[in-house]
């Protein structure tokens, strides 16, 4: 089941927007959106207003400087630095009027 098919079952009578960068994979013509789903793409080349890109940076500099003795220290950190992502944290790393 794709993404959209996922958000889409949820309140089904919601309208919902999906705001997507342009990769490759979003604009397939196989994908299948359903009705009250709607595609919103973000203008080419624009990093600054993709607040997963935001949020990759803020995890990126949480690495920086670290050494993990294994793999799987580097995983529990990584887990960790995703756990403790709340909302508000999020809303400051992605200052975009459309996260609310």
């Amino acid at each position: 089941m794709s993404c959209p098919d996922e958000l889409a079952k949820n309140d089904t009578d919601e309208y919902k927007i999906l705001i997507l960068d342009n990769g490759a994979f979003h604009k397939a013509k196989s994908l299948i959106i359903p009705h009250n789903i709607k595609l919103f793409f973000l203008p080419p080349y624009s990093p600054g207003l993709n607040s997963a890109e935001k949020i990759g940076q803020h995890i990126k500099r949480k690495f920086t400087d670290r050494y993990f003795k294994d793999l799987h220290q580097m995983s529990e950190f990584f887990t960790h630095t995703l756990q403790i992502l709340c909302f508000p944290m999020i809303q400051s790393i992605c200052p975009f009027k459309y996260i609310a």
